[in-house]
């Protein structure tokens, strides 16, 4: 069989759509990425044009616990409808990474849900996260309710949305 050189999509490009939040909280250029699964599950990632994955940096540090009483790393979900997960609103925290830089970045649930894990591989290889950030490099996965599961993308952008968003930037003379 003769290798045509062409590869088929990924599994990424083929069971998830991409959404995107751009300048989360205001932070010009601090864009996530939600990939939404046909079965409504949500993995959340950094998008490409956030600072985290710019210029080289390197990740220093990454850490899960929110504030004194709320880790995700204590998150236990259960059985077949994942009761006991953690409630997360759309601006929920899931994780700090502090860069070598010492620049801090707060990363968001950006979509309302029942948070079902956190990626606990990248605290111990943070360059996951720098080089393959939507697959094993995610931040977590969130499972939104049933009800709301159409209406968890209103406020997000197409990948075409963004990339206007990315040529706008662009076009500034300071972008990102």
């Amino acid at each position: 069989m003769e290798d045509s050189g062409k590869k088929g999509p990924s599994v990424i490009e083929r069971y998830f759509t991409r959404w995107y939040r751009t300048d989360l909280k205001g932070k010009v250029c601090e864009d996530h990425c939600i990939l939404q699964h046909s079965n409504r599950i949500c993995v959340i990632t950094l998008a490409e044009s956030h600072p985290i994955l710019q210029n080289g940096r390197k990740i220093k540090n990454i850490n899960y616990q929110i504030s004194d009483g709320c880790s995700r790393l204590k998150n236990k979900v259960s059985g077949k409808s994942k009761r006991g997960g953690q409630f997360l609103t759309e601006f929920a925290p899931l994780c700090r990474i502090t860069c070598t830089d010492e620049q801090e970045y707060t990363i968001y649930s950006c979509i309302r849900g029942r948070l079902l894990e956190v990626n606990e591989a990248i605290m111990n290889k943070p360059d996951l996260l720098l080089e393959r950030p939507s697959t094993e490099g995610y931040i977590a996965v969130i499972l939104p309710k049933f009800e709301e599961s159409k209406s968890i993308t209103e406020g997000l952008l197409t990948r075409e949305q963004y990339e206007e968003v990315l040529a706008k930037r662009n076009q500034q003379e300071e972008p990102c």
